[in-house]
């Protein structure tokens, strides 16, 4: 089944209580969590304390994704927060597969996470430690931004990967996903669109998801 998972980055956190009980009146079942520090991308976001507040407030999967400097430093404090899914950049720690095996050995689904640059040979050595593979579909740091078509190819080729292993695991992709691409991206193999604007806008959180799974069913 094809899910959307909205990034709480893009929500009014002005009026956040009242967007978790629309998203939780939803079909809605994750909800993706950046977590910027300043040093890997050029933007801050927010922390654990934040997700622990959230958690007693929605059944949603919790979707975290590190876009930090040595995320192993900081793994536990994400799973007492109530993550299900913690996912990382490879390129952050020096030892990605002993990262991947300890965020399991918590309990909590382990990610990696492949930015516009990185290519997916880098899988090769990582498939058989992961349950989720979360491709950058723009350069991370800042919502908003437009979908990078080249990426479509790389998409498909992990699509296969994927297959290839015979392994359970989640094909996710992250970046300017909107109403009018998400059939094609849906097309190339992907599980998981995170979704931003797209969700949080004038339209309606309700309306927005409605018209989401309308793409994705048809």
């Amino acid at each position: 089944m094809k899910e959307i998972a909205p990034s709480l980055l893009a929500a009014d956190f002005y009026d956040l209580k009242s967007q978790i009980e629309e998203l939780n009146s939803t079909r809605i079942k994750y909800l993706h969590l950046d977590i910027m520090d300043g040093n890997y991308v050029p933007n801050i976001s927010y922390g654990p304390d934040i997700i622990k507040n959230l958690r007693n407030h929605t059944d949603l999967i919790f979707d975290v994704h590190l876009m930090i400097e040595k995320p192993e430093n900081y793994i536990d404090n994400f799973v007492d927060a109530g993550a299900d899914i913690i996912s990382f950049h490879p390129e952050t720690t020096k030892h990605p597969n002993r990262l991947a095996n300890y965020i399991k050995s918590k309990g909590v689904k382990a990610g990696i996470v492949l930015n516009t640059h990185v290519d997916e040979s880098v899988l090769k050595y990582l498939i058989d430690d992961i349950d989720l593979i979360l491709v950058m579909t723009v350069v991370p740091g800042f919502g908003g931004q437009s979908f990078i078509p080249q990426i479509m190819n790389k998409i498909e080729n992990i699509r296969k990967i994927i297959d290839e292993s015979n392994r359970d695991i989640i094909l996710e992709v992250d970046g300017g996903i909107k109403i009018d691409n998400i059939k094609e991206v849906s097309d190339a193999g992907v599980d998981l669109f995170v979704a931003g604007s797209a969700v949080f806008n004038e339209k309606g959180i309700t309306n927005n998801v409605n018209e989401f799974y309308k793409k994705l069913e048809n």
